[in-house]
């Protein structure tokens, strides 16, 4: 049996630098961030470099951006695109957009490995791209303009081991859920106060990783009951599907066979783990292990998971209550018949000495039991 046990909060403080432009710099997205990790406890400390209309490709040359990447070790570093470069074809993508998203990896990661770069997922035009909508049907609607911006984002996050902060798919979200509610400045492109303020709340979830909802920082212009239905959406979108958007955290499941449990790491954007099986033998580095206990008992499990040059670590724990032990006994005095034997992963498999393995017979009965030679 095991019981997942929740991760107490707990003040944190980044350094944080903002590289983009008008999408980033409307409404004092920074400042925002800040003011709802202060709600919390906790601490932001930024720099921004942003650039009206600049591209990725702008960005990897420009003296600010490239000096403020090496003025300090940042822990994360936020990348955001031109707002309509990464919804472009994907071949072109692949040309105009990639190749300057690794210039400025490559610039993040000389200066510090232990810095984690976040890519800035924006949001589809309310109307679509229409500027370029004859070139390239997919992006005339704000539903296919936010589907290529999400798939363009997601592989630049997971080509750099990088994270991505799903502002794009909380506007979704909020939009399928109220589409009165304008997230939009008049010009259909940049955020309205609405739409910087779920921005925010994602940024907040995405790197601390904690839910924004019952921040009490509120922008002049929302009134509560909106900003906790944005607060509430950003943290459902982020907290609910780490995994998905590459966000690094430690995370397990497992399945236990009386003294046996084989664990299933579902960690990401991580580089190796440690598991501690809580019963005082050596720790396992081992991406799946399957551990035996050798005594009834409860066990505390800690799989911590290291990233970022072993920079960056999250744990996860459960309780492990193991009732059953090894029973070892000689098959040949067993009078029902063996359908099957399987190993400790649920794979069918046949007799194996000094091996734990569970056998089913005719009778309905199952045992796990070793053979020694």
């Amino acid at each position: 049996m095991f019981c997942i046990i929740p991760v107490i909060g707990y003040s944190q403080i980044y350094d944080v630098l903002f590289i983009g432009n008008s999408y980033t710099s409307y409404n004092n997205l920074p400042n925002m961030v800040q003011k709802v990790a202060s709600s919390f406890g906790d601490s932001l400390n930024y720099d921004q470099s942003l650039i009206g209309g600049a591209t990725l490709n702008a960005h990897s040359s420009n003296a600010q951006t490239l000096s403020k990447i090496s003025q300090q070790n940042w822990d994360f570093v936020i990348i955001q695109a031109q707002s309509q470069e990464p919804s472009f074809p994907p071949s072109q993508v692949a040309n105009d957009v990639y190749p300057y998203a690794q210039i400025l990896i490559d610039s993040i990661q000389s200066n510090s490995t232990c810095t984690e770069p976040i890519f800035f997922m924006t949001w589809g035009r309310k109307y679509g791209d229409q500027q370029n909508c004859q070139f390239y049907p997919p992006i005339c609607t704000y539903a296919g303009m936010q589907q290529r911006l999400r798939e363009s984002y997601l592989d630049m996050a997971f080509s750099h081991q990088a994270t991505c902060a799903p502002v794009g798919m909380a506007w979704h979200e909020s939009i399928l859920q109220d589409s009165l509610l304008d997230l939009y400045n008049s010009d259909g492109s940049h955020p309205s106060i609405y739409g910087s303020y779920l921005a925010a709340c994602t940024f907040y979830s995405t790197m601390y990783k904690k839910s924004c909802l019952g921040s009490t920082y509120i922008p002049n212009g929302i009134d509560s009951a909106t900003a906790i239905s944005l607060q509430q959406i950003a943290s459902s979108v982020v907290i609910d599907s780490l995994s998905v958007w590459n966000i690094f955290n430690a995370d397990f499941s497992s399945t236990t066979f009386g003294d046996s449990v084989s664990f299933l790491n579902l960690s990401s954007n991580y580089d190796s783990v440690i598991w501690d099986f809580g019963d005082g033998t050596n720790q396992s580095t081992l991406e799946n292990p399957t551990h035996v206990y050798s005594a009834s008992g409860t066990y505390n499990v800690t799989l911590t998971a290291l990233t970022n040059s072993n920079c960056l670590m999250d744990t996860a724990s459960s309780t492990a209550i193991i009732t059953a032990p090894t029973i070892i006994e000689d098959i040949e005095n067993i009078s029902p018949t063996i359908i099957k034997i399987v190993d400790l992963l649920g794979r069918e498999t046949n007799d194996k000495f000094n091996v734990p393995l569970i056998y089913i017979y005719d009778d309905g009965t199952v045992k796990k039991k070793i053979i020694f030679k």
